[in-house]
C-alpha cells in the first residue's frame, strides 16, 4: 500500500504555524513545477541515465543562478529567506505562467517585481504624465530594459506591445527575439550592438542579482546573435540620440530618443520619442489615433 505525504492545508489539527505551512506548500509547488519540465524545454541535453522526472534540482539552480544547496533547502521547506529577485529567477527558470507566478510569490509572501505588476516607481501621477505625452511615444524602463509602463502610442510603436506577455516586455529581449520589433528597427545590427553594450555597462552594478543573470541566460539561450555581440565585451553609457523607426502602420518615423531619470542613473527612467520633423509628428498623431481606436 502506498502512503502519500500529508497535505498541511488539509490537516486542521496540525501544530504547524502558518509560516511553516506556507513553506511546505512552497516546497511542494516548486517540486511539482520542476518535475513537469523536460530538459529540452529549457535548452538542456537529456542524458542517457535520467531517473529524475523533469529537471534536476541542480539544473533549476543553474538556470536560476542560485546555489544548489540553497535551492535544495527551499524544496525541503527549510526556514530560509528568499528575495523577490530570486523568486523572479525561479519563475522564469520553471516557465511559470502568470497565475503560477502569482501563486509562487503569494506562497513566499513576497511582492512581485516583474513587468506588468504594480511597481512603486510608476505612480499614478507618472501614469498620467505618460498619457498626457501622447501622441509622443513614451514608457518607463528600468536599467535592465524591462518596460514598467507605457502610453498608447508607444504600445504600437515597434510592435503590438499589449499582445506581448508582461514577463516578456523587455526591450533587449524583444530587440533580439521578436520579429515585429526587429522589423521596426532601422539599422538593426548597430542598435542591438549598442543595447547590448549598454546592458553590459549597467549589469556591472548587478552582477550578483538573479534577475539580471536570468535575463542574460534567456538572451544567450534564445539568440545566437546576442551571444556573438555579447562576446565583444563592449560597454557604452546611456545617452539619447536620433533614430529611425519603420512603423508597420504609418511608415518611417524620425524621432529623438530621450531619457529622463526618475532617480539614480542606475535606476528607472522615462523614455520618450519626440518627433524630429513635422512629417513624423503627423505620423505619430495618426499612430495614436490608430491605438485609441484599437482600444475601443
Amino acid at each position: 500500500m502506498t502512503t502519500m505525504a500529508a497535505d498541511p492545508l488539509l490537516a486542521p489539527d496540525s501544530t504547524e504555524s502558518p509560516s511553516d505551512i506556507r513553506r511546505h506548500e512552497l516546497a511542494a509547488f516548486l517540486r511539482s513545477r520542476r518535475e513537469r519540465i523536460t530538459p529540452e524545454q529549457v535548452g538542456l541535453v537529456r542524458g542517457r541515465r535520467r531517473r529524475t522526472p523533469g529537471l534536476r534540482r541542480e539544473e533549476v539552480a543553474q538556470l536560476s543562478a542560485v546555489g544548489v544547496t540553497w535551492y535544495t533547502w527551499l524544496e525541503q521547506a527549510r526556514d530560509i529567506q528568499v528575495s523577490a529577485q530570486v523568486l523572479d529567477a525561479l519563475a522564469r527558470a520553471l516557465l511559470l505562467d502568470p497565475s503560477e507566478r502569482a501563486h509562487l510569490f503569494a506562497l513566499a509572501a513576497a511582492p512581485d517585481p516583474a513587468p506588468g505588476t504594480e511597481c512603486p516607481t510608476v505612480t499614478p501621477a507618472l501614469r498620467t504624465m505618460l498619457e498626457q505625452l501622447d501622441p509622443i511615444p513614451a514608457c518607463v524602463q528600468n536599467s535592465r530594459y524591462d518596460v514598467l509602463a507605457y502610453n498608447r502610442t508607444y504600445a504600437r510603436l515597434l510592435c503590438d506591445l499589449d499582445a506581448v506577455a508582461p514577463e516578456d516586455r523587455n526591450c533587449l529581449l524583444l530587440a533580439f527575439t521578436h520579429d515585429d520589433w526587429r522589423a521596426s528597427i532601422v539599422d538593426l545590427p548597430e542598435v542591438t550592438r549598442m543595447m547590448a553594450a549598454k546592458f553590459r555597462a549597467s549589469m556591472a552594478g548587478h552582477l550578483a542579482e538573479p534577475a539580471w543573470k536570468a535575463l542574460l541566460h534567456r538572451l544567450e539561450t534564445r539568440s545566437p546573435e546576442f551571444r556573438e555581440v555579447w562576446g565583444r565585451h563592449e560597454v557604452v553609457d546611456q545617452r539619447g540620440r536620433t533614430k529611425y523607426i519603420r512603423n508597420a502602420q504609418v511608415g518611417l518615423l524620425h524621432v529623438e530618443h530621450t531619457n529622463l531619470w526618475l532617480g539614480p542613473s542606475s535606476g528607472p527612467r522615462l523614455v520618450s520619442y519626440p518627433p524630429v520633423d513635422e512629417e513624423t509628428r503627423s505620423r505619430l498623431e495618426r499612430l495614436h489615433r490608430i491605438a485609441v481606436d484599437g482600444d475601443r
